[in-house]
């Protein structure tokens, strides 16, 4: 997946986030980044801590496992996933039915 690339310390995700959403949930693919729809709105980061809660949850991690790393005011986000392997995350997500 273009939207995951290693790191030294787990795994990078690219994700496209669309804040205000009616629901919390990943929506297929937006570029080269996964598109997630959150119900915070884009305001004092609040849109930013529902992504990280939700990749915690997704990945089952604790949330200080998960990184901003990129675009904590844009919509184009990379988080790092501390300590989690690509492998695992394409799994994870291909059982999610998100694949390319």
């Amino acid at each position: 997946m273009k939207a995951i690339g290693e790191h030294r310390e787990g795994t990078i995700i690219k994700i496209h986030v669309q804040p205000k959403s009616s629901r919390t949930e990943l929506a297929g693919f937006f570029g080269d980044a996964i598109k997630l729809k959150v119900q915070a709105p884009p305001v004092e980061g609040a849109a930013n801590a529902a992504c990280i809660q939700f990749l915690a949850k997704l990945f089952g991690v604790a949330k200080s496992k998960i990184a901003l790393t990129k675009g904590k005011k844009s919509r184009e986000k990379e988080f790092l996933l501390l300590g989690i392997s690509k492998n695992i995350v394409e799994k994870i997500l291909k059982d999610k039915g998100l694949s390319d």
